[in-house]
C-alpha cells in the first residue's frame, strides 16, 4: 500500500477501527471486504481512499448477471466479423478486439490504484471463487493473444457486500473483513456536519431524534440510512421547516421511508 496513511477525507468520516482495517489490508496486501447495511458508506470508502491518497479509482459494479470474465476482458468477435465484412484494415490483429474489464484496467494501470468490486453478493455463488487466482496473483491470461496481464503495482482492493448471500469460505480466507456498524448519534452528528457548511443545531437535534425513533420501530422493514437522513435534512432546510413541529408533522416522510407498509407503520405510531 502507499506510504501515505488513510485517515478519512473531508467528506468521509472513518472510525478508528475502519482506518485500522484499511491499513492492515494494505500491509498484508489482501482485499478488504466491507459489510454493513445499505447507506453506511461502504461504496464511498473506496472513493474516499482514492481522494485521500491521490490514486485513480476503478469501479466494478456487480449485477446478478455479472460473470468473473466480465471484469477481466471480453473478445469482441461480433465487431471483428463486422469489420472483416467491410474490409477494415487490421482485422487480423486480434488485440484490437480485446476489451479490458475493470479488473483488467486496474491491473494495466501504470500507478497504484484503488479497485472497488461493489456489491459482490449480487452475483451467483460461484462468482467470488472464480476470482481467487486473479486476486491472489494479480494477473490473468488472455488466450486469444497469448498475453499475461499482470499488475505492475498491486491495487488496493475494496470489496463491498450487503450480506444478501453468504460468501464462500475460500474467498473469505483471502480477505480482511470489517463490518461498518450503523453510526451512533454522536458519530452521525459528525457525519452530518461534514455535509453541511452550517446547520441549525436545534433542527439537527430534532431531526436526528425523529430519525432514530423511526429506526427503532421494529416493524419498519427498510430502516432509513445515513444518506436518507442527509437528504431529509436538505429537504427540511429547503422547506424552512420548524424544528419543533418535526415529531408531529413528519414532513417529507417519503425521503426517509421508502415502503408503503413502513409509511403506514410510522404514521400509525405517531398519529
Amino acid at each position: 500500500m502507499s506510504e501515505m496513511k488513510f485517515t478519512g477525507s473531508k467528506e468521509y468520516v472513518a472510525s478508528p477501527e475502519l482506518i485500522e482495517a484499511v491499513e492492515v489490508a494494505g500491509i498484508l496486501e489482501k482485499p478488504l471486504l466491507i459489510k454493513g447495511e445499505p447507506g453506511t458508506g461502504k461504496t464511498m470508502l473506496a472513493e474516499a481512499i482514492s481522494e485521500a491518497l491521490g490514486m485513480p479509482l476503478y469501479i466494478w459494479n456487480i449485477k446478478s448477471t455479472t460473470k468473473a470474465q466480465d471484469g477481466l476482458y471480453v473478445y469482441d468477435t461480433i465487431q471483428r466479423l463486422y469489420d472483416s465484412q467491410f474490409g477494415e484494415e487490421g482485422v487480423d490483429d486480434i488485440a484490437r478486439y480485446i476489451k479490458l474489464g475493470k479488473l483488467g484496467e486496474a491491473f494495466k494501470s501504470e500507478e497504484q490504484c484503488i479497485l472497488l468490486i461493489d456489491e459482490i453478493d449480487k452475483a451467483d455463488l460461484e462468482f467470488p471463487n472464480d476470482l481467487l487466482w486473479e486476486l491472489d496473483k494479480m494477473e490473468f491470461y488472455i488466450h486469444e493473444t497469448r498475453e499475461t496481464v499482470k499488475a505492475k503495482t498491486r491495487p488496493i482492493v475494496i470489496i463491498t457486500s450487503n450480506a444478501e448471500k453468504e460468501l464462500p469460505d475460500a474467498f473469505l480466507r483471502r480477505c480482511i473483513f470489517h463490518y461498518i456498524a450503523f453510526p451512533t448519534k454522536e458519530e452521525m452528528d459528525e457525519i452530518v456536519r461534514v455535509h453541511f457548511d452550517s446547520i441549525d443545531d436545534h433542527l439537527l437535534e430534532q431531526a436526528m431524534k425523529t430519525f432514530y425513533w423511526i429506526r427503532d420501530i421494529k416493524e419498519v422493514r427498510k430502516k432509513p440510512s445515513t444518506s436518507e437522513l442527509i437528504d431529509w435534512l436538505h429537504a427540511l432546510i429547503h422547506g424552512g421547516c420548524d424544528p419543533d413541529t418535526l415529531e408531529m408533522k413528519l414532513p417529507y416522510l417519503g425521503v426517509l421511508v421508502k415502503k408503503d407498509e413502513d409509511v403506514d407503520v410510522v404514521k400509525k405510531r405517531r398519529f
